[in-house]
């Protein structure tokens, strides 16, 4: 089976460690994806939305995690819209079950945020919305 590369978004300043977990699932034995990249941490000035762009030509999904503050992550936001003018397929999960999380200002209304299970993930990264 060939995994799936994926580009993680996310709000660096509350969710880094949500990050973290999603990385870790990447490792199990049965994981149908790879971390290929992920959000910059890095000031947003220059030439940063040309940096997330060229770090998104190789990947497959992009997978946005989505916390309490979301919707207050401009560069979550900026990555979300780059992933579209780019065409690739991505999806937004509910990162922390015991709290309201929000979407990024640059998403869809129709976009759904899914519930984070193993088999959702799975199926998601598979192309299921």
């Amino acid at each position: 089976m060939t995994k799936k590369r994926a580009f993680i978004s996310f709000d660096f300043d509350h969710d880094e460690d949500l990050r973290n977990l999603l990385v870790g699932q990447a490792k199990n034995p049965d994981s149908p994806f790879e971390i290929k990249d992920r959000s910059l941490r890095e000031p947003l000035t220059g030439d940063w939305k040309e940096k997330v762009r060229r770090r998104m030509e190789n990947i497959d999904v992009v997978i946005v995690i989505c916390g309490e503050y979301t919707h207050t992550a401009a560069g979550a936001s900026a990555e979300l819209s780059i992933a579209r003018e780019e065409e690739k397929p991505y999806f937004l999960l509910w990162g922390r079950s015991d709290k309201t999380c929000t979407k990024p200002k640059s998403a869809l209304d129709s976009d759904k945020i899914y519930k984070w299970t193993w088999e959702n993930l799975k199926q998601l990264i598979g192309g299921a919305r």
